[in-house]
């Protein structure tokens, strides 16, 4: 009984945890710019007459949630007519200085403001190649899809477009946008950049819905195994202790 019980307890886990990260990226799935994260497990399947199994002798892996990593894949573009509307096609992020350092977005709904930077929504920089804030004079704005930006033909700044080694490089920082180590170096990257258009989430509303009620479903049958486990111990437990 026990193996079976720390299965679908250490299971009941790691689906709560997998339940808040299917949950997120249902609500994000309306968010420019949104990366999804998938949960991936570290799980055995232990046999009744494996006792002696690799598998039985890995038993504190039933069911463990391996972690989460960010899905890069992209997601669709979405015209809006807006100059100032960015979309990276392929791999790549934006970069933007915060008040807490450089961070990472693919949320390209840009603005500019009265000094003519080129901020997010957030009031946030966006960064040129250099890593210094991008300044767009007055006039009508050009954005090649190699990311030169023009006022008037004469090219004024390159965004800076960047990929990392590996997606397990990025941790989110809100929804919208990531953060790296010190140690983590940024690579230039060479995605389409899209003007007048921004990006939508890479979360499909309905596999995202999908994805949730499989996942509720996985804990409540895990639920009901740890409720017949419970009552197998009690009749157990009644039956044997009056013998001692």
């Amino acid at each position: 009984m026990g193996s079976g019980y720390y299965a679908a307890f250490s299971g009941l886990l790691a689906r709560s945890e997998a339940l808040d990260s299917a949950a997120s990226n249902l609500s994000n799935s309306g968010t420019k710019g949104f990366r999804a994260e998938r949960e991936y497990f570290r799980s055995a399947i232990m046999g009744p007459d494996a006792l002696n199994s690799q598998l039985n002798r890995t038993i504190n892996d039933f069911g463990v949630l391996g972690g989460n990593r960010l899905d890069l894949g992209q997601g669709a573009l979405v015209p809006t007519g807006n100059p100032l509307d960015l979309a990276i096609e392929g791999q790549g992020f934006f970069a933007i200085q915060t008040g807490a350092g450089i961070r990472y977005t693919r949320d390209g709904q840009f603005q500019r403001t009265a000094d003519g930077s080129l901020v997010t929504a957030h009031g946030d920089p966006v960064l040129n190649t250099q890593n210094q804030p991008i300044r767009v004079p007055t006039g009508d704005v050009a954005i090649s899809s190699d990311g030169v930006v023009s006022i008037a033909g004469a090219a004024v700044s390159t965004l800076g477009l960047w990929k990392f080694a590996s997606a397990d490089a990025l941790s989110p920082e809100g929804v919208d946008r990531y953060t790296v180590t010190a140690e983590t170096k940024p690579i230039a990257a060479t995605p389409a950049v899209h003007q007048g258009s921004v990006e939508g989430s890479n979360q499909d509303v309905i596999q995202g819905t999908l994805q949730l009620v499989l996942v509720q479903r996985q804990a409540e049958m895990m639920q009901k195994a740890l409720t017949v486990f419970n009552n197998d111990f009690d009749k157990s437990a009644s039956e044997d202790l009056p013998k001692v």
